[in-house]
């Protein structure tokens, strides 16, 4: 890609990810462009469908929140990372599943298998940082990954209230525990 191109195509991005944030994946197009400072052929040249911007933008947040999750790897405390990668997750299921749900709605084999890497790459992070914490002895070793996961996602769909979600962690946290 050429660099202005380049650059616009960026522009894009972060703008429809405000646009998308602010006002969910139905915000009109136009207010994407106008906000990137761009004009609409060339956003429909870059991104020709309302879905294709829409997954472009939703592949970058699962891809900040796997690279996250690899960060924290590193982290001293397998415990503390794996606790702030599954917060990190909450907050991703509660304020992206208008994107997520949004590329499903297209019934469409692509898409499917789309939000199936998705899934699965953040189910890996998830499971790395687990298996870390779990061979430090921070964490049960009798927990699985999917069965995690399911249980916060609980928590990112029942409640839009940060305060109550880091009280709900909190408690999840405390039965992730190994038995004393």
């Amino acid at each position: 890609m050429r660099a202005d191109a380049q650059r616009n195509y960026d522009l894009l991005l972060a703008a429809a990810r405000q646009i998308f944030a602010e006002r969910g994946p139905d915000a009109p197009l136009d207010d994407v462009a106008r906000r990137a400072g761009v004009g609409n052929a060339t956003m429909y040249r870059h991104f020709p469908t309302r879905c294709d911007l829409i997954i472009a933008v939703y592949r970058d947040e699962v891809a900040e929140l796997c690279a996250t999750g690899a960060a924290l790897l590193g982290a001293q405390s397998p415990q503390d990372a794996l606790h702030e990668w599954l917060r990190l997750f909450v907050e991703h299921v509660a304020t992206k599943r208008d994107l997520a749900l949004a590329v499903s709605r297209e019934s469409d084999t692509e898409r499917s298998a789309l939000l199936s890497t998705w899934h699965e790459s953040m189910t890996t992070t998830a499971s790395e940082l687990l298996d870390r914490a779990q061979q430090a002895g921070a964490v049960r070793a009798d927990l699985d990954v999917r069965d995690l996961l399911t249980l916060v996602n609980g928590v990112a769909l029942a409640t839009a209230d940060g305060d109550q979600a880091d009280r709900l962690l909190a408690v999840v946290g405390r039965g992730l525990l190994p038995e004393s």
